[in-house]
């Protein structure tokens, strides 16, 4: 990476909103042991744009609960912890989206993709020894990101590169490398550094496209919930180019993908859901 390119990525970076400090206490919950429900509520409670979103999305059809909830705690009760959680990191990563760019990046169906491979993540995950299915969640919420600092920042150069991406079916991480020298993943991993996300979720978001990408759990799930997504045609920004498992990847997972697709079996449920959290800012 040239000096000039580098500095232009860390201008963009640093235009970025941090993420919201409420948010930032909920991660920190998440990965203490010793957290209770009564924690994670007193925190929420704390923000009432989360707090009001939250109870918008509880009170959905979707959940069709037998009364109305009004109180984040109530909220837990009926939903779970997990949920609430996730829930809430939903919406700040929403609430850091633009509602409009110049690149015409599809900003809706990038959301439902992030949301979609979230969930599937998160359930690949459970499969897996050694991962964590709130790690992995994050993660796939988070994985395409640097497409949004693209999309606000160097517009231009991103409208070329999906135009490049839809004109010839190619994938969009290479179109992005001829326009631009770095592709999504690299601003990416970039941008949840600055966020002081842990090391490994850093280095998932970064390892997304090639045949030696880095061997762990976490991109291993992350990964194969991302080319999941696409393959569902559940929401992408961007033309889906599938690619096939490393062969580590297929040993982690016990298969190639369309035998992990088909281990996972019904993924109705986590493509609602995804519909249900991509509408919180309509």
């Amino acid at each position: 990476m040239s000096p000039e390119l580098s500095q232009k990525l860390a201008a963009a970076v640093d235009g970025m909103p941090a993420f919201p400090k409420s948010v930032q206490k909920i991660l920190e919950l998440t990965r203490d042991v010793n957290c209770t429900p009564k924690d994670l509520v007193q925190v929420i409670d704390k923000d009432p744009v989360v707090m009001v979103k939250i109870l918008k999305v509880v009170n959905s059809a979707y959940y069709s609960l037998p009364k109305q909830i009004t109180s984040v705690n109530h909220a837990v009760v009926y939903l779970g912890f997990n949920t609430i959680k996730n829930l809430a990191l939903s919406i700040a990563a929403i609430g850091m989206l633009p509602k409009s760019n110049a690149a015409d990046f599809d900003v809706q169906q990038y959301l439902l993709h992030s949301l979609a491979t979230a969930g599937i993540a998160k359930q690949l995950a459970t499969t897996v020894a050694d991962a964590d299915p709130m790690d992995c969640f994050i993660a796939g919420l988070l994985h395409d990101f640097g497409k949004v600092v693209f999309a606000q920042f160097m517009p231009e150069e991103f409208r070329q590169a999906l135009e490049i991406s839809k004109r010839d079916s190619s994938s969009l991480h290479q179109a992005l490398q001829k326009i631009i020298g770095v592709d999504h993943a690299v601003v990416g991993a970039m941008l949840v550094e600055k966020w002081r996300f842990p090391t490994q979720l850093i280095e998932t978001i970064q390892n997304q496209h090639g045949s030696k990408l880095k061997d762990t759990d976490m991109i291993a799930c992350v990964f194969a919930a991302n080319q999941i997504s696409k393959k569902m045609n559940f929401g992408f920004g961007g033309n889906a180019c599938i690619e096939e498992l490393t062969p580590a990847m297929s040993a982690r997972l016990g298969g190639n993908l369309d035998q992990v697709i088909a281990k996972l079996g019904d993924l109705t449920a986590i493509f609602e859901e995804a519909k249900i959290f991509s509408r919180l800012e309509s």
